[in-house]
């Protein structure tokens, strides 16, 4: 899977998404302008030692990521979509984009996009949950999809004496 932030502004965000990333074989691709430096100490404590592992790509413009990557299928995460993110049929190599901290997603990209477009179900008249939240609830839904292939679903790697319970 192939997660994109558009824009991005907090570097604990965005180092907890990596981290995420790392943690689920994904690719981070990152649309500048950024509203941190990729060298902030916030960013790479929220990533911890996971950085150095992460598929990370930059990109210019929302354009010059369309360009580098012209066969993407693109899954756009906004709160004006009408489709739920459990109702979308995700693939492996799908590229799931979240807009910026204060923005979101630009509505002419929306716009050229709308039938890929997702929600996270929410409560009442409340905005949006916090960007690593949802990203990392809409990208598990896409590998639940797919089968959790290559995960280690038997708890193997970290046994605890709990587990014998």
């Amino acid at each position: 899977m192939n997660i994109v932030l558009h824009q991005p502004e907090i570097p604990q965000n965005t180092g907890n998404i990596g981290r995420t990333c790392v943690a689920t074989g994904s690719a981070l691709h990152l649309i500048r302008p950024l509203g941190f430096s990729v060298d902030d100490r916030a960013l790479k404590r929220a990533g911890l030692d996971y950085w150095q592992d992460l598929g990370v790509y930059y990109y210019d413009s929302f354009e010059d990521f369309i360009r580098q990557n012209p066969n993407a299928r693109i899954i756009m995460a906004t709160t004006k979509a009408r489709k739920t993110y459990c109702e979308m049929s995700y693939k492996a190599d799908d590229f799931i984009m979240f807009g910026s901290e204060g923005s979101g997603i630009p509505e002419e990209i929306l716009l050229k996009y709308k039938e890929n477009c997702v929600r996270i179900p929410m409560i009442g008249e409340y905005r949006s949950l916090n960007l690593s939240n949802s990203v990392a609830i809409v990208l598990y839904e896409a590998l639940r999809q797919q089968g959790f292939e290559n995960f280690n679903l038997k708890g193997e790697l970290h046994r605890h004496s709990w587990d014998e319970v």
